[in-house]
């Protein structure tokens, strides 16, 4: 007997339609067979079979870093004896290793004079050269994985995450908790530094920065985005707000890197202190997905009441629902946000909705060249 559909609107019943194919074994037998249907079988087979083995290749990635493989090979490529010298593996091992960050195209298999196996930087391995900032990323990324060894445990609240203790300030009340103190701000601040050059080339490409006098940068950390953008505009005047700990580090930073020119420092938790007056452009970059809306709502809303009437703010951060890069937003940063305790990726759509609601006008999506690591929105007071 047939199935009888529901009634649903046209679109829902093809969905159910395909959801009952998919879920049959007979037709993903008989389509991974027909020529017409097989490249789409093979293609989702394979997705698959990522989503249940990408654990896996990373922690190939995060062992290569950790053995320092890919500056090993800077200069040229090496054998496998000489490259299990230099990771301290055994051959047997070693090879394991390399042939298996050969398939995940970080290393490629290079001709040797000896004839013996070598390994050179693949395509993606030889983009970690010089590359600070990912490489931090990929060395933090333990205290994640750790974190998600149980994801259940960590959805149900039954583990303290990790990835929570490393960043100080997250999920703490400014008012009933002490700032982080210098050495627990360290680590991060460090981290979020080297790896700012992710977003900074794309936003100083994306936006017209002369137009403004005076720069505030929230939660700006050790003022390195602040720095880059003063580099390129000589009358720009740059301030940058974080924790008191965190901008000691600012502070000394600006005083090395720009001891000619205007910039101010203003320690204090943007939750709860009285925002800098005076600026025609707030930045916020990497900063309100870190925080839950009960945060970032108010955020605005001061925000809105700081800058000089026509100012504008700007968010710089990867955005949810990012065309071509939908599983870093609510996939990887959904969890991430999860296990660091506070924030969540929010779409444009969301953003924009709460600006309006802080009485922003004009908001809108600036094209940056790699969206996937950064979006940016302009709203103008």
């Amino acid at each position: 007997m047939a199935a009888v559909l529901p009634n649903y609107p046209f679109y829902d019943r093809y969905l159910a339609f395909r959801d009952r194919l998919t879920g049959d074994a007979g037709f993903r037998r008989w389509a991974s067979r027909f020529f017409l249907t097989r490249w789409i079988a093979r293609r989702h087979a394979k997705a698959l079979f990522d989503l249940n083995t990408g654990f896996v290749y990373t922690q190939v990635l995060q062992a290569c870093v950790r053995l320092e493989v890919f500056e090993a090979l800077r200069n040229g490529p090496l054998s496998l004896t000489q490259l299990s010298l230099r990771t301290e593996l055994a051959p047997e091992k070693c090879r394991v290793l390399m042939r298996a960050a050969e398939s995940l195209r970080l290393l490629e298999t290079r001709s040797i004079q000896s004839h013996e196996e070598g390994f050179g930087l693949g395509f993606l391995g030889a983009a970690l050269i010089d590359n600070p900032g990912v490489l931090g990323m990929v060395r933090h990324h333990a205290l994640f994985y750790q974190d998600l060894v149980d994801p259940i445990a960590l959805l149900r609240g039954e583990t303290e995450p990790r990835l929570k203790q490393y960043w100080a300030y997250s999920g703490t009340d400014p008012v009933q908790h002490e700032s982080p103190k210098a050495q627990e701000v360290a680590s991060y601040s460090e981290l979020m530094s080297a790896s700012q050059p992710f977003v900074v080339d794309q936003v100083l490409d994306a936006y017209p920065f002369h137009r403004h006098q005076v720069i505030l940068d929230i939660g700006g950390g050790e003022g390195t985005f602040i720095r880059s953008v003063m580099e390129l505009h000589p009358r720009l005047e740059g301030w940058v707000m974080d924790l008191p700990a965190v901008t000691e580090r600012a502070e000394l930073a600006m005083k090395r890197a720009m001891p000619d020119r205007a910039w101010r420092v203003f320690p204090g938790d943007f939750r709860s202190a009285i925002l800098p007056q005076g600026a025609d452009l707030i930045t916020l970059v990497r900063v309100a997905h870190d925080h839950d809306d009960a945060v970032v709502q108010p955020l605005f809303s001061k925000i809105f009441s700081a800058l000089l009437p026509g100012g504008r703010l700007m968010i710089a951060e990867p955005l949810a629902k990012t065309p071509g890069a939908e599983p870093m937003g609510n996939a990887y940063f959904g969890m991430f946000f999860l296990a660091m305790g506070s924030g969540r990726p929010r779409s444009f759509d969301e953003l924009h909705t709460m600006l309006t609601q802080a009485g922003f006008t004009s908001i809108q999506l600036v094209k940056t060249a790699i969206p996937l690591q950064t979006s940016v929105i302009i709203a103008i007071r």
